[in-house]
């Protein structure tokens, strides 16, 4: 049996910020993950303007490290069947990763044991906390394992009732042939119901094709509409043998479903913290790991329910729930929605600046 002071299960931006933060204060950490690294990840891997801040990292030391970095200093914006809306900037606004890349980078910084390729098969209680797979033992225990995170589902008592975001997605090379893809400008292409939106990513020499929606009816139709489109217009087209492979993923706020216990909190996707408006992942899983740890480093080792709620409230304040809408608004926000796109200055300030950049002041 391993002893140590946490085991984080998922290595991925949640986890392993989480283990970065609690071996900074003194901590021995184990992290387990079912994959190894570097593993691909379905993701369309673009990182908001702080989230290097948040890691203690620069661009530059990034990409000195030779790992892929594209900047980005704008977005061409459609709603699919109506004319692109193009949108730049005078600065990188941006950047574009390979998730492969910047998870694996990520891990090795964090200072943790890792158990890679050991899935999660048996979590329970023991008189010192917590024990995983009769393997590692340790008082605290951190569930960073996505949406669909054995941690989760342990403190939850079952599988998450809410509806997830599903989404399809494809990355590889580009090849020889025509493309017109701006490699500082992804395109956005939001279905006409407004429930979901695809997206070119260029990265250097890859892209990230993909397309997620909060209504899984006919999604495989908005796939294909959405590739035709892409085709069209970009001339991008999934190559021979690569296959699209799909997730999920929360993205309506921290609702009923508990974030914390005792001696256990959730992190990342594994607590649904995906923004609703964009679906984007990263900084909150990256800001709630390093939240957990610096929660958990000050409970002078008590991590009992009622020293934990600190996590959880703060959490919520952060991630209030999504309103819930109904059909009748969904059909009259999406024509006005619609129309409100097709102008250069609500793309440019509400779409971009306020959901997907997230530049003005965030509550909390």
């Amino acid at each position: 049996m391993i002893a140590c002071d946490a085991i984080v299960v998922g290595g991925g931006p949640a986890g392993s910020s989480c283990a970065r933060a609690l071996a900074a204060a003194g901590w021995r950490i184990v992290v387990l993950d079912r994959a190894r690294f570097p593993r691909d990840k379905v993701c369309a891997g673009w990182l908001t303007p702080d989230v290097f801040p948040l890691l203690d990292l620069t661009a530059a030391a990034y990409r000195q490290a030779g790992l892929t970095l594209q900047e980005i200093t704008g977005f061409r914006t459609r709603v699919i069947g109506r004319p692109p809306v193009d949108t730049r900037y005078p600065r990188t606004i941006s950047y574009a990763i390979r998730r492969c890349e910047f998870d694996a980078f990520l891990l090795r910084r964090a200072g943790a044991r890792v158990l890679e390729g050991t899935a999660v098969s048996a979590i329970r209680r023991t008189p010192r906390g917590w024990s995983v797979n009769g393997l590692v033992e340790a008082p605290v225990l951190v569930g960073a394992g996505g949406h669909f995170c054995p941690v989760a589902r342990h403190l939850r008592g079952g599988p998450e009732a809410a509806l997830p975001v599903v989404a399809k997605e494809a990355e590889f090379r580009l090849g020889s042939g025509p493309a017109d893809v701006r490699p500082d400008v992804p395109e956005l292409l939001f279905c006409r119901d407004l429930q979901g939106y695809g997206w070119c990513v260029r990265k250097g020499e890859y892209v990230n094709v993909g397309l997620g929606r909060r209504d899984n009816r006919h999604f495989n139709e908005h796939v294909r509409a959405f590739c035709e489109v892409l085709a069209s217009t970009t001339k991008v087209r999934t190559p021979p043998g690569v296959q699209w492979r799909g997730h999920a993923y929360l993205a309506a706020g921290v609702g009923p479903r508990p974030v914390s216990g005792d001696g256990i909190v959730l992190v990342g996707d594994a607590a649904g913290l995906a923004y609703p408006e964009s679906g984007e992942g990263i900084r909150p899983a990256i800001a709630s790991g390093l939240l957990a740890g610096e929660v958990l480093a000050r409970t002078n080792g008590r991590f009992t329910c009622e020293a934990l709620l600190a996590y959880a409230r703060t959490l919520r304040q952060l991630h209030p729930p999504r309103r819930q809408s109904w059909p009748a608004t969904d059909h009259m926000t999406a024509a006005l929605g619609r129309l409100l796109m097709r102008s250069a200055t609500f793309t440019r300030h509400v779409v971009l600046d306020r959901w997907f950049l997230r530049s003005h002041p965030l509550r909390g």
